[in-house]
């Protein structure tokens, strides 16, 4: 039977029931969903709305299903409405009409707005926690290649020489801003909507401040309209999760490229690596393909969510429904990659050797030498243009910086003497490079005790 069958005289249509259904997704909230009638009941009781000892028997028979529930004992009925029905059910099965008396001022418009909240807080919670653990994972990565000389890239082309610290703590600030998204949103989530009732409140003299110290709110819904239609605060954690997954991406398709055999610059743990079913010789990136791939699925999360939302009038309607199964998606996905994203880079074998003779073959310090020139007194535009003619000739004689002759310097310019050698020197390219937020030695180790302060402080 339906709780709401008062008003109806026809049985609902069986497709009609399954398609109105959502227990199959919205269950996995009956911890949240338990937790916060409980409050409700408590507060029921201490605001003289139902009797205390019915509100002390209706509280601790919520928390023996919730028990059952954890233990297994107890399973969601497939059959039932939702997760809430499923629970105020087996309440009254198990009380008789006392159970009744739980809904007393509330709706399940409100209570399911409570719920989301309350598992999207706890969701957020984790999510970032799995990022700090990346983030510790990338400041151990860059502690261990301070000095890994590598040449940095735009428009996929060897342009300047970095380290491999570097480059891996430019994802570290990525993730960092994350972490502070997600902090963002949590504030946004944690108020507390119970008391909104359907659309209008209640006439009951309740006490929704006490229920939001109950569960942990900082604070109440100002409007009760709002308060049950409102889903900001689901589409900014999907609008952050697609963030991070666009991040993970990003270093996924770094890594994809630096397995393969024209870079060589990592080689990928066994463990998170797969093989071919024709091609013996393969090592295959699937993990950090899988990754780059579900962030487009993350994306499609939160477009479902904003597409939802786009059209509907105040109040509740139930198409809002339809928000669980995308922020559930959204976050498993996040979750199961970051975790499998941070274990993959935990085991990754770095090849600085490989590194450092891409850096040497490609030119990238040739503004270093151009700045030479600066350094004797010639303007910036003329030493970009003889330097150009270098790399010209050096690519004609398949000679590099390092290997041509003073003469041929001069044949260039006059200006140049020994000192361009070191001037050039890869190592020296990168470490006078002390600029805050450079590649230095000393800017990476401060960017690194900027990393590991922000971790310590979570």
């Amino acid at each position: 039977m339906k709780m709401w069958e008062g008003r109806f005289k026809k049985a609902l249509d069986s497709r009609v029931n399954d398609f109105n259904s959502s227990i199959s997704f919205d269950a996995r909230m009956y911890k949240e969903d338990i937790e916060g009638s409980v409050a409700h009941v408590k507060m029921l009781g201490r605001c003289g709305i139902i009797e205390q000892k019915e509100a002390d028997l209706i509280a601790d028979t919520l928390l023996s299903i919730l028990a059952d529930l954890e233990s297994g004992t107890l399973v969601p009925d497939p059959e039932a409405e939702d997760i809430h029905m499923f629970v105020e059910q087996v309440l009254t099965e198990r009380i008789g009409d006392t159970g009744k008396r739980l809904h007393t001022a509330r709706s399940r418009n409100d209570q399911v707005a409570l719920d989301i909240r309350m598992y999207l807080k706890n969701q957020n919670l984790e999510i970032q926690s799995l990022l700090f653990r990346l983030l510790s994972c990338i400041a151990k990565t860059a502690e261990q290649n301070i000095d890994t000389i590598m040449p940095g890239y735009t428009h996929l082309q060897r342009a300047q020489p970095v380290t491999f610290a570097h480059y891996v703590l430019a994802y570290a600030q990525m993730f960092r801003r994350d972490i502070q998204r997600l902090k963002e949103v949590y504030e946004h989530t944690n108020v507390m909507p119970l008391g909104s009732c359907a659309l209008a409140g209640t006439t009951y003299p309740i006490d929704r401040d006490y229920v939001a110290r109950e569960l942990g709110f900082a604070s109440v819904t100002e409007n009760s309209l709002d308060g049950v239609s409102d889903r900001d605060f689901v589409i900014e954690l999907a609008h952050a999760n697609a963030q991070i997954s666009m991040h993970l991406s990003r270093f996924s398709e770094e890594i994809i490229l630096w397995c393969s055999s024209e870079f060589h610059f990592v080689e990928l743990d066994d463990a998170f690596s797969t093989g071919s079913s024709i091609m013996p010789q393969k090592k295959n990136p699937d993990i950090a393909e899988l990754v780059r791939g579900k962030a487009g699925r993350v994306y499609g999360d939160l477009i479902t969510l904003l597409t939802v939302m786009k059209g509907l009038p105040l109040a509740y309607n139930k198409d809002m429904q339809e928000d669980k199964e995308a922020i559930f998606d959204s976050i498993d996905q996040v979750k199961i990659c970051l975790e499998l994203f941070t274990s993959m880079l935990d085991t990754l074998k770095v090849r600085p050797d490989v590194m450092r003779q891409a850096a040497s073959g490609g030119f990238i310090n040739a503004t270093d030498c151009a700045d030479y020139l600066v350094k004797n007194g010639m303007p910036f535009r003329s030493a970009y243009k003889i330097v150009g003619q270098i790399v010209a000739y050096c690519l004609e004689t398949g000679k590099t910086f390092e290997t041509l002759s003073l003469e041929e310097y001069h044949s260039f310019d006059p200006s140049f003497d020994s000192s361009v050698y070191d001037a050039i020197n890869l190592e020296k390219c990168v470490d006078e490079r002390k600029v805050k937020g450079g590649p230095s030695r000393d800017s990476v180790q401060k960017q690194l005790q900027s990393l590991k302060s922000f971790i310590e402080a979570k």
